[in-house]
């Protein structure tokens, strides 16, 4: 009994030893890939010492507040076309829009497994309807515009007579298939771009149930005059069935627009981009991901109906979309952007001549 015991003794201590041995392991490994980490970060931010960080706010959310801004006067506003260059350059490092922007047929082929983007534990099978929709090349391949807007779905946009404006640029960005006809005199009707996330499908046109919901979503679509769809596809697990529903119905009816599905990388490289410029954000909004790809073929990019505030800076309240009647928090820590951040950053460089910010009503 005591040479069993004094086994199990030798045992014990030979297990306690490799486990103190594997904790050490971990914690060196860990510890190397932290630096690891750190290294490439400080080498992403000397590459570019002309880094646009030296224009960025401080990317605290306390920084922000809850304090309106006043609206920006934009009379004396005038590119910058030194620092337009200069942040193109700087975003290189991270992605190129005229590929990242869309994945294309000869990535994939039907049958293949996506992992997605913000969720690698589930899976998405390629189907045959999709594969056939993917574009042959970049639909941004070559493309450069003189002056770009890019459109946002704030309320702000409602009475400020911007609808000539927006759509006398060369290139028109929208996001989420926002209705146009009805306020076409404030946001404009031209669509050379325009983002759709999936659960827009679910949220505005019924999950395309019956027959009524998808004769609305197809007239929508058939206002985008074969202009291009950017659909979503590869984010998270849950909108598939809509992307189907999307795809196919494109497909019957023939429909006059050309589609694209962001690379499986885009929305890290873009956040990381902003992030090693002392912005904090958790994820982009689609806002600041249209804008982060228009640096690369755009050389004036004008935004409108950007305003995460509640109110504006008279205090008179202010719709999150110009379109419905949907609530957001703005300053809430449980969504998944940083708006009023983002807002604050972009603020910053429509100061500098990077872009400009419209938030007030247009001549």
């Amino acid at each position: 009994m005591a040479a069993g015991l004094g086994c199990e003794m030798r045992l014990g201590r030979k297990r306690w030893t490799f486990c103190t041995i594997s904790v050490l392991l971990i914690f060196y490994k860990t510890t190397e890939r932290a630096r690891s980490d750190e290294h490439q970060e400080a080498q992403l931010t000397s590459e570019g010492e002309l880094s646009t960080s030296r224009l960025m706010v401080n990317g605290s959310e306390k920084a922000v507040g809850k304090s309106l801004p006043a609206y920006l006067q934009s009379e004396d506003w005038k590119v910058n076309a030194t620092l337009v260059a200069m942040i193109r350059k700087d975003i290189l490092h991270f992605l190129d829009a005229e590929k990242d922007v869309s994945v294309i047929k000869s990535n994939f082929k039907p049958g293949d497994t996506i992992h997605y983007i913000l969720d690698r534990r589930r899976t998405l099978n390629v189907s045959h309807t999709l594969h056939s929709l993917l574009p042959e090349v970049s639909p941004l391949k070559n493309k450069r515009f003189k002056t770009c807007a890019v459109v946002g779905n704030s309320g702000v946009l409602l009475k400020s007579g911007c609808g000539k404006e927006i759509d006398g640029h060369d290139f028109v960005i929208r996001c989420n298939l926002a209705p146009l006809a009805e306020f076409a005199e404030d946001v404009g009707l031209k669509s050379d771009f325009t983002t759709m996330n999936p659960s827009v499908i679910q949220r505005v046109y019924g999950g395309l149930r019956n027959e009524t919901q998808r004769e609305r979503f197809v007239e929508r679509l058939s206002m985008l005059n074969d202009s291009v769809l950017w659909i979503p596809a590869f984010m998270v697990k849950g909108g598939e069935k809509h992307v189907e529903g999307v795809n196919e119905l494109i497909l019957k009816r023939k429909l006059p627009l050309r589609t694209a599905y962001p690379s499986l990388r885009l929305i890290h490289a873009v956040r990381g981009y902003w992030l090693t410029n002392k912005v904090n954000i958790k994820r982009p909004s689609t806002g600041l991901l249209m804008y982060t790809m228009a640096t690369r073929f755009c050389d004036e990019i004008h935004l409108y109906g950007f305003w995460p505030f509640p109110k504006d800076a008279n205090g008179i309240p202010v719709k999150y979309h110009y379109y419905d009647l949907l609530k957001y928090r703005y300053f809430s820590s449980a969504g998944p952007h940083r708006m009023p951040l983002e807002f604050k950053t972009l603020k910053t460089l429509h100061s500098k001549g990077a872009l400009k910010l419209t938030t007030s009503k247009c001549r």
